[in-house]
């Protein structure tokens, strides 16, 4: 199964719009993401991650949501 994660924007970083990366926050763990798909992203928002990829931004209530969602079935640890 396929799974998209949201994380957190906390720095977008120098590149051409084919190349914009960002740091992207998951509860903690910090990774570079490639924002190339989200050009309206800024910082301080929460994007959906999939194989290192933002491919959609999404509202704080649902990333929360899904965390949740997450935790329940025991997935949260997994990350």
């Amino acid at each position: 199964m396929c799974l998209g994660i949201p994380g957190r924007i906390e720095a977008i970083l120098d590149g051409s719009p084919l190349e914009r990366s960002g740091r992207v926050s998951f509860g903690g763990i910090t990774r570079e993401i490639n924002l190339a798909y989200v050009p309206e992203a800024a910082v301080g928002d929460y994007v959906i991650v999939h194989v290192g990829f933002a491919i959609s931004r999404v509202r704080e209530d649902e990333a929360q949501q899904i965390f949740r969602y997450l935790e329940e079935i025991g997935e949260l640890d997994q990350l």
